[in-house]
Formats: C-alpha cells, sequence, structure tokens
C-alpha cells in the first residue's frame, strides 16, 4: 500500500465532504479521493438544501413549521423508497443539519420568495421548492417553504460546496484529486482499500482544465463536451499512477450517480436515454460499479428525475400539455420532476404545451431582468421564437401535435367549460385561462431540440439504513463498506424535489462518516 487512513472516501462532492467532516470530527484520519477536483455535481447545482421543521431561516421569517408536518408531505413523496422511521429521523435531523451546514461557513439568508418558482431570482433564498402548495399534498400537512437556497448569485453550488470542502481541509482530512478509484480491496470478506490511478503535474492540470471547459459548454454543445471528456478520460488511462490505499476502519463510496454512463443509462433507463445528462463527468457510476463489483446490491436503478418546469413563466402552466392522444396527462403547474416523470414513464416522452395569443404575450412580460434567471430567461424566449407553431383552429393544433382532431378538440373543449362553469380542474389545476384561437403548441417533450430534457439518476447501492453500510442482495453487509448521496439509495430515490438530493447527502454523508469511524 502506498497510503493508508481510518477512512478512504470516494468522491469529494458533497455527500464525501459531509461524511469526511463527520469522520473527522469522530476521530479518524481521513483520505478523501476525486476524480477532478472536488465539488461534482453538487458544486453546479442550484445550492438548494430542502430543510424544514422549524429551522432558524423560517422562523425569522415567521414561518411555521415543525417535524410532523415535514414528514406528512415528505411521505407523500419519497412513496416507501425508505422506511417510516428513518423518514422520521430524516425530519428530526433536519434543523440540525441545517445548523450543521451554517457552522461549517455554508451561507443562508431569511429572504422568502412570495411567488411560487421553479428556482428564485437573486432577491430570494428560501421558496417553496416542491409540491406542497398543490393538491393532493396541502391536505396532507400545512404547506411551508422548505427550500434553502445557499447565498449566491445564480446557481450557487459553489457558495454550498466551497465552505464544505474548505472546512474539511482544514479539520485535516487529506484531499487526493485527479485520482480516480478504480478496484477495491478485499482481505477475508471485508474491504480494506482501494486501488487508484492518480494524475500529477501537467497532466492532472490538463485533465481539470478538459472537464471544467466541458461542463461550461455541454449544454450548449454536447458534441464538443463529450470530445473533451473522452480526452479527459485518455489522459488517466495513458498517464495515471497505479497506487494503493488502505482503509483501517472502512471506505466510503460518494461518487455520485450515473448520468453520464450513458451505457448504464441504456441498460437501466432506456426512456429517459434522450434526455440531457446533468451533473458532470464524475457521475459516471464509478461508486455503484465498485460496490457491485464485490456483491454489493443495487435497488431503484431505472428511478430518474427528469425536469420540466414551464414556470417560469407563469402563463405557460395555464394553458394544457397534451400527449399523442390529444389528452391532458398532469397538472401543468406542478414541481417539474413530476411533469418529467408523467411525460416519460406514462407518455412516451411526449408533451405538447398549448396555449394562446394572449398566453403567448403574457408569457414574454414575465421573463426577463430582475423577473427570471438567465437560465429561465433563455430556454423561454428560445422556445417563443423558434418553436412554438400558430394553429389557426384546434384541427391545425391536432395536425402539429400529431393527435387525433377530435380528441384535441374535446380536451380544449372541456378544459375551457369547466371554466366557464366555476367547475374544478380534472387535474387540480388551479391557475387556468380559456384558450381561444389563435392558439399556440410548444414541443416540449423530450426529444424536443430547443427545450432540452435535464435528468438525473436516483437509484444506486442497497445500504442498511442505520448505518449507511452497503447491502448484499440477501440482507448481508459487506464488511467495511459504505456508501451515501447518489450512489446509494436514499431519501430522493423514488421522487425528486429541489434539495431533496443535497439534504439527503447531508444526512446519509454523516451517518456514513459516524459509522465507519465507530
Amino acid at each position: 500500500m502506498s497510503a493508508e487512513a481510518d477512512v478512504v472516501v470516494v468522491g469529494f462532492g458533497g455527500a464525501g465532504a459531509c461524511a469526511a467532516l463527520e469522520a473527522r470530527a469522530e476521530g479518524a484520519e481521513v483520505v478523501v479521493l476525486d476524480r477532478f477536483s472536488g465539488g461534482g455535481a453538487t458544486a453546479i447545482s442550484g445550492g438548494v438544501v430542502y430543510a424544514g421543521g422549524g429551522t432558524s431561516i423560517q422562523r425569522e421569517v415567521g414561518i411555521e413549521d415543525d417535524p410532523s408536518a415535514m414528514l406528512a408531505y415528505l411521505r407523500a413523496e419519497v412513496q416507501g423508497v425508505v422506511s417510516e422511521e428513518t423518514l422520521r429521523d430524516f425530519c428530526a435531523r433536519s434543523v440540525e443539519n441545517l445548523d450543521w451546514l451554517a457552522g461549517h461557513g455554508v451561507p443562508f439568508e431569511a429572504s422568502l420568495c412570495p411567488v411560487k418558482t421553479s428556482y428564485p431570482t437573486d432577491d430570494y433564498y428560501l421558496y417553496y421548492s416542491g409540491n406542497e402548495g398543490f393538491s393532493p399534498f396541502r391536505e396532507l400537512a400545512r404547506p411551508a417553504p422548505r427550500g434553502h437556497r445557499a447565498k449566491g448569485k445564480g446557481l450557487p453550488g459553489q457558495s454550498f460546496y466551497a465552505p464544505l470542502k474548505a472546512a474539511a481541509l482544514s479539520a485535516g482530512v487529506t484531499a487526493r484529486c485527479h485520482c480516480r478509484a478504480t478496484r477495491l480491496i478485499e482481505e477475508g470478506g471485508r474491504i480494506v482499500g482501494v486501488e487508484v490511478r492518480q494524475l500529477s503535474g501537467i497532466w492532472a492540470s490538463l485533465h481539470g482544465l478538459l472537464e471544467r471547459r466541458a461542463i461550461a459548454v455541454v449544454n450548449y454543445l454536447p458534441g464538443l463536451g463529450k470530445r473533451l471528456r473522452q480526452w479527459a478520460v485518455g489522459i488517466e488511462e495513458r498517464h495515471g499512477r497505479t497506487e494503493q490505499i488502505r482503509a483501517r476502519k472502512g471506505v466510503i463510496l460518494a461518487a455520485g450517480g450515473f448520468i453520464y454512463n450513458r451505457k448504464m443509462v441504456q441498460e437501466h433507463a432506456p426512456d429517459y436515454r434522450r434526455g440531457m445528462p446533468l451533473g458532470t463527468a464524475g457521475c459516471s457510476g464509478d461508486g455503484i460499479l465498485l460496490g457491485q463489483s464485490i456483491g454489493g446490491a443495487v435497488e431503484h436503478m431505472g428511478r430518474v428525475s427528469a425536469w420540466r418546469f414551464l414556470n417560469p413563466p407563469e402563463a405557460f402552466v395555464e394553458g394544457v400539455l397534451l400527449n399523442r392522444q390529444g389528452e391532458r396527462y398532469v397538472n401543468e403547474s406542478l414541481y417539474g420532476a413530476a411533469v418529467g416523470e408523467e411525460m416519460v414513464d406514462r407518455n412516451d416522452g411526449v408533451g405538447m404545451l398549448v396555449i394562446d395569443r394572449a398566453l403567448k404575450d403574457k408569457a414574454r412580460g414575465q421573463i426577463g431582468r430582475g423577473k427570471t434567471q438567465w437560465f429561465q430567461t433563455a430556454p423561454t424566449w428560445l422556445n417563443l421564437r423558434f418553436n412554438c407553431r400558430q394553429a389557426d383552429s384546434l384541427a391545425d393544433v391536432a395536425r402539429i401535435c400529431r393527435a387525433p382532431e377530435a380528441a384535441v378538440t374535446a380536451t380544449v373543449t372541456a378544459y375551457n367549460d369547466a371554466i366557464e362553469a366555476g367547475q374544478p380542474d380534472a387535474f387540480g389545476k388551479e391557475k387556468r385561462t380559456k384558450l381561444s384561437a389563435p392558439y399556440f403548441v410548444i414541443d416540449c417533450g423530450i426529444k424536443s431540440k430547443t427545450w432540452p430534457l435535464p435528468t438525473l439518476t436516483l437509484g444506486g447501492l442497497t445500504v442498511s439504513e442505520a448505518t449507511g453500510a452497503v447491502q448484499r442482495a440477501d440482507g448481508s453487509l459487506v464488511e467495511g463498506l459504505y456508501a451515501a448521496g447518489r450512489t446509494a439509495v436514499g431519501i430522493c430515490s423514488r421522487q425528486y424535489v429541489s434539495g431533496l438530493s443535497i439534504a439527503d447527502c447531508v444526512y446519509s454523508g454523516r451517518r456514513a462518516g459516524r459509522s465507519v469511524s465507530r
């Protein structure tokens, strides 16, 4: 072995940083490995933590919340993916975990967003980040805003991650970057270390530069992003130095999900293959594959979160979203992951949004400087300009949607008639507007060329919910091996709302760090 420590953490993103900090607080000597320079998907995210139960931020703006209300809401979203005991513990520890983050320097602010949106402007840092205010969820629990956004402009994932990284290094955690874990070392049925490929010098610098450039361009020039990452992998293979690192107490796998391993996506979730991967090249399934290589079981590998946010602009949710049969299939105002799930899982990835001229004009007025973030403004403008086909009649709508005319006519007529009669919407939507010709049709399905559908994976290694230890298919534990974050099955592995993945990274990362150290 070229090096050793009490605990070796594979992955220095959100979950890995939390695991390393917790293990170090327990007195363990910790080495954390990262394929690049740390941060992973967390560092390029919106930096939102789903927290409630009466956090200091909630209390400061006068929001009443308690763990039981948070539990009642999340129980409906999580749908049994973890036990009731674990979900209850997650909610009970929420206030403590947010305080723990703040204690390590993560900045939060008590500024409540006054409107429902997929993501607030830089004026607000607490918002309703899920479906809390919509039926049937609001009937299950008193709604409360629980999206705690780290203070920073735009998508402040770095504002969340950088303080944790600094705190870990300051606490004495040793970080080895540009170091890819390739094999787990097993002795006598116990995991005792990790084999890695370590880059150094100019090759490490070039490796990091290629990934940073790929992150910057991949959403706009996916071909170039893919080529840059292929070059980075080539550097790993040609110039990496093979080393072995011993773990005296155990190894924690916290290397993210697998959305950038397109072979795994094709195998486990082929319907989502056309979606836009959300994350970094580190989301390549390395941690999951390492766990599987020594008998670790996996679950929910077909669960992918696909984000079709129609709001902002709010005008879009007043229209109707149709499938290939010309029928509505979801409350258009729901959280983007709920809309995306209905679209891909049950409607072949088809989503044709029908609005009219009044809503189109209204949408234009709801975007722009001070009203929306740039990443909300740009796609809305592009779709209004290049992906908005006029239809002078419902027959034209049906032709554009490639749907039966009779069904389209019946759907839009029923929608308008319910509004005219003051009747509830068939899907529980409250914000509605009667539609009239001329209509406009926007393709927002998974194959849309101007409105990509962001996707990330939610399944992973099966772990003990008490400790985070990796389990085999028969329920026995792989001694010395733990997993956290999106490498493992966790709170958000069934359904996603903004902030729930990072919150689970904190919860599961700290759990694994405590368990392996003790």
